[in-house]
């Protein structure tokens, strides 16, 4: 299913043809709620936002149009907390995935907040807007020569000790740190140890007796092992069943979603093609518009695919968080 396409008129009087998706994504690439909240209010009110294409550096014009849902993915919303009233109002249909893992020790995540801060921000958002609108992400999951599996579990048992009535889902992902050389560059020096089958599982094991405590959903990001067993199944970060559950009464996004009226409260819906092709293939997201650009996020993870070095997304953040009005984030 391909996105509609609409005509628009820029901020410089000129008429362009845009993408309307119905679903935005905010952003896998940069954190937008930390960073560029105000960006994004000021582009939401224009209507449009235009976005460089990282591999051929071509711009795409992405409409607000049509757009039904937005899911900000975050490490820190609370610079976003000032535009709820905005997002109630004119946003409306709207959840988070917030990634709240326990670096603190190794500075993997060297610009993010302390564990303890981002607890309390996390029991806030959910407070504001609703815990069935809070996914917990451990996202990634990182095994060093100094971090076993049993630590990993520990830390994670620390955190959801704190926030599992805030929350009723936790999604993880293990590392792929061969994947990316940049990544392998950055935590070369913490003598990192990939995941494997045995490992997998033994943490999945432990993740399935903590969460007798808690009750979560436990869910896979992007990954192709089957943990079933474990009752841990695979994840859709942009979910169209979440946005079914969340959403009912928005009709023009149950009617993307193949959602027919009296089948509201089934399980019965159209066999739409909804996967979103974009991404890998573990991925279950249903199609969405990012509007997130790479090289702009300024937390400095070591672990982050998403910018060539720490020092250019430093900077390109510095030359455009002043300028809100920007029809993209880059400077």
């Amino acid at each position: 299913m391909k996105n509609e396409k609409v005509n628009i008129v820029t901020d410089d009087n000129l008429e362009v043809e845009a993408h309307a998706p119905v679903v935005i994504s905010a952003s896998r690439s940069t954190d937008i709620p930390t960073f560029y909240g105000d960006w994004f209010v000021t582009r939401w009110k224009k209507g449009y936002v235009k976005w460089i294409n990282p591999f051929n550096q071509k711009p795409v014009y992405v409409s607000f149009e049509k757009t039904r849902a937005v899911v900000f993915w975050t490490k820190n919303p609370k610079p976003m907390f000032k535009h709820f009233d905005f997002l109630d109002k004119e946003v409306k249909n709207y959840y988070f995935q917030y990634t709240l893992n326990d670096y603190d020790a190794e500075g993997f995540e060297e610009k993010v907040a302390s564990v303890e801060g981002r607890i309390d921000t996390f029991k806030e958002l959910s407070q504001k807007i609703g815990k069935e609108k809070v996914i917990w992400r451990y996202d990634p999951l990182i095994l060093t020569q100094d971090i076993g599996v049993s630590e990993l579990l520990r830390r994670i048992e620390r955190i959801g000790d704190e926030i599992h009535q805030y929350t009723e889902k936790l999604v993880f992902s293990f590392a792929d740190i061969g994947v990316y050389k940049k990544v392998q560059n950055n935590l070369k020096e913490t003598h990192y140890i990939e995941f494997d089958k045995n490992t997998m599982e033994e943490f999945a094991r432990g993740l399935q007796e903590l969460n007798k405590k808690w009750g979560l959903e436990l869910s896979t990001c992007s990954e192709l092992i089957d943990l079933d067993t474990f009752g841990i199944i695979h994840n859709k970060c942009i979910d169209d069943d979440l946005m079914v559950k969340l959403f009912p009464e928005d009709r023009e996004l149950m009617d993307f979603l193949g959602v027919e009226p009296a089948n509201l409260f089934t399980t019965d819906r159209k066999e739409l093609k909804l996967k979103d092709k974009g991404q890998r293939k573990e991925c279950g997201c249903i199609k969405s518009k990012d509007i997130g650009q790479y090289n702009t996020c300024p937390h400095g993870c070591n672990y982050c695919y998403a910018n060539t070095s720490k020092k250019v997304a430093y900077k390109n953040y510095e030359l455009s968080r002043y300028n809100v009005d920007k029809e993209t984030i880059l400077p």
